[in-house]
């Protein structure tokens, strides 16, 4: 008698909680679309852009290292030789004189040493010049000289042509001493931002940056932007520090800037920790983004649903795709590469892709995860109800 009573009280109490579990059914979704609404997005537009979908292996990961790669420094601004700094307006330079004797024009009875020994050439030394708004100086005997846009070298000669024929063997040298034109820029992250003249050394990027007293943050947190014209890319100073390739002479106005630029990238969906994740600025493979964040959940992740979202560059894009895709404002293209684990190759082609700043990775849950979720909720509700039918 008491177990009926017991099964009359407990069957309403099993139907009521079958009810609920089956009304919070729907209370389990997913951490974010599937795989196959993943890929069915290439259907789909941001904005006025189409968003494509690319299947992430050997060639595409090559493409885009292959891309990276004409973007660094020296494959953009290398491939010239330092060269001297140009005299402009407003530079002052020092221009010494020569004659051989017997001297006519430089030297005289005034100069002791030269009435000693008449063999000795006599020199002038000029006072400071400083380079007039009309780009000459003034040389006596020689008149004005254009210098402005010319090489110390060029000017040298061409004073000398000048005297010749009228002082004896004349030679001369000419010495940019304040370069007030022929400067680079460098600011930012570092101890002292300033103006630093350009030499005929032919300073590299280094040499700038160490002139400024260097940078304020760690290394590996720290970019390089440098802008020539109306060009300018960025790379991380580990990099340039680590290739000597990437320490590319400077010209004048040059635009360096230190950034303290500590990157990220944004893991999603079925891994271990979905989290905003730094990394360094020497770069980080996709492998290592996910070793980062523990891996994908066995009990719920899809091998075959490996994604990064990320706008891109239409140049790192196979041809065929590119010709027909449709950039943002700011002429990027939303892509979302798909990476499958599934297969071993997927591992190598992990390791080489790189992650770049405020990626997305995004994990899709297997088919049939929530369902096995709900089922283990449900027998979770049943094994409760019964050990209550039991208690009572």
């Amino acid at each position: 008698m008491p177990d009926a009573t017991n099964r009359r009280f407990c069957a309403p109490i099993l139907v009521t909680v079958l009810a609920l579990a089956l009304a919070g059914c729907s209370s389990f979704g997913a951490a974010g679309p599937s795989t196959r609404e993943v890929r069915g997005a290439s259907d789909a537009q941001y904005g006025q852009s189409d968003i494509l979908v690319v299947d992430l292996d050997r060639p595409a990961a090559g493409r885009i290292a292959d891309f990276s790669e004409q973007r660094s420094f020296a494959n953009v601004f290398g491939g010239m030789s330092a060269a001297a700094p140009l005299i402009e307006r407003g530079d002052t330079i020092a221009v010494t004189l020569w004659e051989a004797p017997p001297a006519v024009l430089f030297g005289g009875a005034g100069n002791a040493r030269l009435s000693q020994d008449p063999m000795l050439s006599a020199s002038t030394t000029l006072p400071d010049q400083r380079v007039d708004e009309d780009g000459a100086i003034a040389v006596p005997f020689a008149g004005r000289v254009q210098v402005a846009g010319r090489t110390p070298l060029e000017v040298q000669r061409d004073i000398v042509a000048r005297l010749r024929g009228k002082a004896n063997d004349p030679q001369a040298v000419v010495r940019l001493v304040d370069n007030q034109s022929s400067n680079v820029t460098i600011l930012g992250e570092v101890a002292n931002s300033r103006r630093v003249p350009l030499t005929a050394r032919g300073e590299r990027l280094l040499d700038i940056l160490a002139q400024a007293g260097g940078p304020t943050e760690d290394v590996d947190k720290v970019t390089i932007r440098l802008a020539r014209g109306s060009r300018a890319e960025t790379m991380p100073l580990e990099s340039i520090i680590l290739d000597p390739a990437q320490n590319v002479p400077l010209r004048a106005d040059d635009v360096v800037t230190v950034i303290h630029q500590p990157f990220s990238f944004i893991a999603l969906g079925a891994v271990q920790r979905n989290a905003e994740v730094p990394f360094e600025g020497s770069g980080l493979s996709l492998a290592q983004a996910l070793g980062r964040i523990g891996g994908l959940r066995d009990d719920r992740s899809d091998v075959r649903g490996v994604f990064v979202f990320r706008f891109e560059d239409a140049a790192a894009l196979p041809p065929a795709i590119a010709a027909e895709a449709t950039a943002t404002r700011d002429g990027q293209v939303p892509v979302i590469y798909r990476l499958d684990l599934s297969q071993a190759a997927g591992i190598f082609v992990a390791r080489d892709f790189a992650m770049r700043d405020e990626d997305v990775l995004y994990v899709s849950s297997a088919p049939g995860a929530d369902l096995q979720r709900f089922i283990a909720t449900l027998t979770s509700f049943a094994l409760s109800s019964v050990a209550i039918g039991n208690s009572l």
